[in-house]
């Protein structure tokens, strides 16, 4: 079994990934990690949390892009007492003697920091991504890793055929011991060779017949310096592939609920799934909570409401309004006779006082949040919003090719307002 003391040389690290790309706009401002979810949360939130419930407080988040939100959240969040010897410390890149550019992957991102890592003695690392909706025992993950004698150890999930084609595939023997590796094979590929063997299979629906990469591994430290001891970028791509030609890696199969929030329809859905009765990812553990920023806000004041299957996080004032399947933000203001049905609406920083309200008329513009009698589907409205009277988005069913559309911007069918975006009253998307 793994020891206290043994837990407290293991250091997670956190891969916040690059630019974002797959969730612009709404990484346009804030690093991938510090987008909000789920009403009150960011997404780093859970990957912290599930080290944090599993004993794993020494915890490194690794970003280089947009990350002064990041900071601020971090910061303001993740304060251990100085008894518990924990941290979230972010590193961004940086210039040293030894590299002056940017991080190239997330293998050289690892590389480059190993100056702070090394000095915590680590015997373990794992890595995790931090863009992924999951709630993980990373101590049966270590365990079994100690357990198997592995060098390293990748957490796998299960899929069908088609969406392999999407991910890194296993092949594995009985003893879940990882042979081959391979890159999104080819719809058109016989991969049948690689299927699930049945010692292996537990309680996996039958349909699932192949292991997917989840991204998240526990390296050996030395095996860790050693892999690293190159100019390879990738972890998925390069590291891993050279690794299971010349190491012990074995495959530890989670078949708990796992999402990849990477792209804005991912993360639309991801998000509308919480107002299920019973959703995929359940928020209300309070033996395995998700930490986030204590903001002390007063409770939501509901002034005469028709809510249905939605999340309403704190400091919010509605008023009589219909709101079906919504997750709505801290901070949130929406005026009479609004109908908003499958929308996320991020919330706001701060409350206007009365100067900036009348700053506002001056200007002609609306005030934060939703006016009057607007009505709204299908849309994720970023945060300090401005959204007039009297405005109808993503009701018409006008379709819009993907991309940018000035005040607003559309992905998969998804309307997207941007962070502190004006809508002027009247406005017709």
């Amino acid at each position: 079994m793994y020891s206290e003391e043994k837990d407290q040389r293991v250091l997670a690290i956190i891969l916040g990934g690059g630019k974002g790309t797959r969730l612009y706009p709404l990484t346009k401002e804030r690093s991938k990690p510090a987008v909000s979810f789920g009403g009150k949360y960011r997404i780093v939130d859970i990957p912290i949390s599930n080290c944090i419930n599993s004993g794993y407080r020494k915890i490194y988040l690794l970003t280089q892009f947009n990350s002064a939100s990041l900071h601020l959240h971090i910061t303001n969040s993740y304060n251990f007492d100085r008894f518990s010897q924990g941290f979230v410390e972010i590193l961004a890149a940086e210039q040293t003697l030894e590299h002056s550019g940017w991080y190239e992957g997330t293998a050289d991102a690892v590389r480059k920091n190993f100056i702070h890592f090394k000095s915590q003695n680590p015997t373990h690392y794992i890595i995790l991504s931090g863009d992924q909706l999951y709630r993980m025992d990373l101590h049966a993950f270590m365990e079994a890793h100690v357990k198997s004698g592995a060098d390293v150890t990748i957490a796998t999930t299960a899929v069908n055929r088609r969406d392999a084609s999407g991910f890194g595939i296993m092949k594995i023997d009985a003893d879940n011991r990882i042979s081959e590796f391979m890159e999104k094979p080819a719809n058109d590929l016989n991969i049948d060779d690689w299927k699930i063997p049945e010692q292996a299979r537990g309680t996996l629906p039958p349909q699932k017949e192949y292991l997917a990469s989840m991204g998240i591994y526990i390296f050996d430290a030395p095996v860790l310096e050693e892999m690293l001891n190159n100019n390879m970028t990738d972890f998925g791509k390069e590291i891993i592939p050279m690794a299971i030609k010349a190491k012990k890696i074995n495959s530890y199969i989670f078949d708990g609920y796992w999402e990849d929030i990477g792209t804005i329809r991912s993360f639309y859905e991801a998000n509308i799934d919480l107002t299920q009765i019973n959703p995929a990812f359940n928020f209300y553990d309070e033996d395995e909570p998700i930490y986030t920023h204590m903001r002390n806000l007063p409770p939501s004041k509901i002034n005469k409401a028709d809510i249905n299957a939605t999340l309403t996080a704190e400091g919010c004032v509605i008023t009589d309004c219909k709101l079906t399947r919504c997750v709505i933000g801290v901070r949130s203001i929406i005026e009479t006779g609004c109908n908003l049905d499958g929308v996320i609406l991020m919330g706001a920083d701060f409350y206007e006082n009365d100067a900036a309200k009348k700053k506002n008329r001056t200007e002609g513009k609306p005030n934060i949040g939703i006016g009057k009698n607007c009505h709204i589907a299908r849309t994720i409205i970023d945060k300090n919003a401005h959204v007039g009277d009297n405005c109808s988005i993503n009701i018409s069913g006008k379709k819009y090719e993907d991309g940018d559309h000035g005040i607003f911007y559309c992905a998969d069918g998804i309307i997207v307002i941007r962070k502190g975006a004006v809508v002027p009253a009247g406005t017709v998307i």
